[in-house]
């Protein structure tokens, strides 16, 4: 096939080398990115005189009639072709003969691909936020309805405090409500059109870069035409905000890994995200949370890719960047697919709230409320933290835990202690009195989820 870059050269290039400078079965995906800007570039180039207004209409009757066909199944992306841009642009010609060749006028692939990147992720980016607010939403949900519920707090993977399992959820929704604030904010510097810088340098024609920009929704141009085709740091903002979500969904990941093991036994995930073994009959593996937590070193491993393709690279464009989407598309995909699968998984989760009280019963996690009890009726504490650890070797030595303790034996370690101690070291009232902003409490868990309520209103709202 005649390349449309011939000239200086013959364009012939060897079989094999044709196949390893090809992207077309990565970056076809943005065909519709690719239409959209082309679409574009000619209404810009007819309101500047730069084509005829006819050439214009039938470019873009011809675009529109390609997209319709790709999107019906009646054209299929031809994978000899080097790219989506030359494959476009190929059967645009052979659609319309030579008007065709015009639409490339006053641009270049370099600007072109890195307009359609931007483009694409945008649209990712968007998608990636809504399947966030989605899991947040049943986060929510969960954190309302397990908001009374105990759960022993740990510190070192060791038990520590009473906390309520619905702050826990919270936590995650928190780091949640970041990740989406991340994404929002990249996107702003994903929104900037590139198109018109051309191949470097920009070009000698009267183009409106901001009126082309408008078309395409996009609210401001590049300032500088090497900066412009040079730059994939919106990639790597994207990968890295990717990163961090997907440090959050292993992190949760772990922990429903041990929470539905026998050793916890806090929950038991639904049969529809667990898988058994081939072997051992009596197995319920938690595969897609192993899978999410293995899942986050391959987008971390997505981010450093694009981080060391871009570490030497002078201005301008180099064809390193060509493996700028192929680690980034990996990322977004890898994203959504978790998201996908740990939402409904929460959602249809079992959880044994008896097992976690009786955990945080035989954890010890009152002591510091005892300690404070101690504190409370005039002791310092460090004597009152001295006689609750004691109190706890009793407790151990005789296989008892501190809600059942007879006073008599609290009375043998300090006369300070009266029949009070028990609603001091009951766990319900531990969590409860937590009142803090920001706290454990059932109260505060309320507030929490009516912010969250908020939130996701307001956010449902905007992405409207």
């Amino acid at each position: 096939m005649a390349k449309l870059w011939a000239g200086r050269t013959d364009g012939t290039t060897d079989r094999i080398a044709d196949d390893f400078n090809s992207s077309i079965r990565v970056d076809q995906r943005m065909y519709k990115e690719d239409i959209t800007g082309s679409i574009a570039h000619a209404r810009m180039l007819k309101r500047q005189g730069i084509i005829p207004a006819s050439a214009t209409d039938h470019i873009v009757a011809g675009l529109e009639g390609i997209l319709k066909d790709l999107e019906s199944g009646a054209l299929e992306i031809d994978e000899t072709a080097e790219d989506i841009h030359m494959f476009v642009e190929e059967v645009l010609t052979a659609r319309i003969g030579d008007e065709g060749k015009m639409l490339h006028t006053a641009r270049s692939r370099n600007d072109q691909v890195a307009l359609d990147t931007r483009l694409y992720l945008l649209n990712q980016s968007k998608e990636i936020r809504q399947k966030i607010l989605t899991f947040i939403e049943v986060l929510n949900t969960s954190a309302k309805t397990y908001k009374d519920t105990i759960l022993p707090g740990y510190t070192h993977l060791q038990r520590a405090q009473p906390i309520m399992f619905g702050h826990h959820l919270l936590a995650y929704a928190n780091m949640l409500v970041r990740d989406y604030d991340r994404l929002k904010d990249c996107e702003k510097r994903m929104a900037v059109s590139p198109i018109g810088a051309c191949a470097l340098a920009g070009t000698t024609y009267p183009t409106d870069r901001d009126y082309e920009a408008s078309l395409l929704g996009l609210p401001s141009v590049s300032l500088n035409s090497l900066d412009a085709v040079s730059d994939r740091d919106f990639c790597l903002e994207l990968l890295s905000a990717c990163s961090i979500l997907m440090m959050h969904l292993s992190r949760f990941s772990e922990e429903l890994i041990l929470w539905s093991s026998w050793e916890f036994g806090f929950i038991e995930l639904s049969d529809a995200y667990t898988t058994g073994s081939s072997i051992m009959p009596q197995k319920k593996n938690p595969d897609m949370a192993e899978l999410i937590r293995g899942k986050s070193g391959r987008v971390y491993g997505d981010l450093m890719s694009l981080l060391t393709t871009m570490k030497g690279l002078p201005l301008a464009y180099n064809k390193d960047m060509q493996e700028d989407k192929e680690p980034v598309f990996d990322a977004v995909d890898t994203v959504k697919m978790c998201l996908d699968v740990i939402t409904p998984m929460i959602e249809t989760m079992k959880v044994k709230q008896e097992n976690m009280r009786s955990a945080a019963q035989r954890g010890f996690i009152n002591a510091t409320d005892l300690a404070d009890y101690l504190v409370t009726k005039g002791m310092p504490f460090r004597q009152a933290y001295k006689i609750s650890g004691a109190l706890v070797a009793r407790c151990i030595e005789t296989n008892q835990i501190l809600e059942t303790l007879p006073l008599a034996e609290y009375k043998a370690v300090s006369d300070v202690f009266e029949d009070d101690l028990y609603q001091a070291v009951d766990l319900d009232q531990a969590a409860n009195r937590r009142t803090s902003k920001g706290g454990t409490s059932a109260q505060s868990v309320d507030m929490q989820t009516e912010w969250f309520d908020q939130l996701i209103s307001r956010l449902k709202e905007d992405n409207k």
